[in-house]
């Protein structure tokens, strides 16, 4: 079975698609038991998934497009159960010492890194707003792939596909090179201590001010704390602008654009990333990009599969 023709099993409802629906649920649940073990959320996911694709024909089309971006959710959640750190030696303070050489500004006769003097000179009105650029890492994303979605179904495989392998490109990183992030030195020091919680650091601070804990909620269930580079907080919106840009939205790339400045700063400003990392994650994204092109543009079976998933995704609606 080709690569086009494999996805034939999706296009509509029947006994053939529902009971494979039904044996990736059953397998997803007993895998995930023995993997990172039993959680409330893989139930929602299941009931997301079974809900939408019966729902109808608009619901089927999202949930098989984004089926893609279901299963890199699945591969990031079973990381927790990998951590990177038991492959390779966490980087503390090679990296601090790096970043604050390359980086480091000067100030009353010390050199501090960007994060450091970031956070002895913060504000709140700048709290506030690089919260709210933060908040948009995985809306936005994912916002533009439904827009995609539902207008232009080619360039939405596109782009999932680009957003996964940037990913996967990412992980690779992940385990050949871990890294803590800044906050852990502000927080613990340069000692590596295993199976430490992720932390809010700056981010707290946009918490604080709104009397809520959003941030916190997403940082607990962080799958690794020793994934600080590449950044793909800092990546993701570069896919975002490449695509907006390859698609002539005109206007609109020019609010994703300011997500992208957004998003850079605020990582070093909220202590989660270094420069490094940050300029990590853009070269992540610009290899990922220019890797999918590539291929694209060599294998006319990969073609063959873009194209057929085009017909497919229209034909889902009906």
């Amino acid at each position: 079975m080709d690569l086009a023709s494999s996805f034939e099993l999706f296009p509509t409802v029947n006994k053939k698609t529902a009971i494979t629906l039904a044996l990736l649920s059953v397998a997803y649940v007993v895998l995930s038991y023995f993997v990172v073990g039993y959680k409330s959320d893989q139930l929602v996911l299941l009931g997301l998934v079974n809900g939408l694709y019966y729902l109808s024909g608009y619901t089927r089309r999202f949930v098989t497009g984004f089926a893609i971006f279901i299963v890199y959710w699945i591969i990031f959640d079973y990381m927790k159960a990998f951590p990177n750190y038991r492959f390779n030696p966490v980087h503390i303070g090679d990296l601090y010492s790096t970043e604050k050489k390359l980086f480091g500004i000067h100030s009353n006769g010390l050199i501090f890194t960007p994060n450091e003097y970031l956070k002895a000179n913060s504000r709140s009105w700048l709290d506030v707003i690089t919260g709210i650029f933060y908040l948009c890492w995985i809306p936005v994303p994912l916002g533009f792939a439904a827009y995609l979605l539902f207008t232009r179904p080619k360039q939405f495989l596109g782009f999932a596909l680009t957003f996964f392998l940037v990913n996967l490109l990412g992980f690779v990183v992940y385990y050949t090179y871990p890294a803590a992030p800044p906050w852990y030195i502000q927080e613990h020091g340069f000692k590596f201590i295993p199976l430490i919680k992720g932390s809010t650091a700056g981010l707290a601070r946009f918490d604080n001010y709104f009397h809520a804990g959003i941030f916190k909620g997403i940082y607990e269930k962080g799958s690794n704390v020793f994934a600080a580079m590449p950044s793909l907080h800092s990546a993701y919106p570069v896919i975002v602008l490449y695509y907006g840009l390859k698609n002539k939205l005109g206007l609109v790339n020019i609010l994703f654009a300011t997500v992208v400045l957004g998003i850079w700063f605020t990582a070093v400003y909220a202590s989660h990333h270094y420069v490094l990392d940050v300029m990590a994650g853009i070269t992540t994204a610009i290899v990922g990009i220019s890797l999918f092109n590539l291929i694209l543009a060599k294998s006319k079976s990969f073609q063959n599969f873009i194209n057929a998933y085009e017909k497919l995704i229209i034909k889902c609606k009906n």
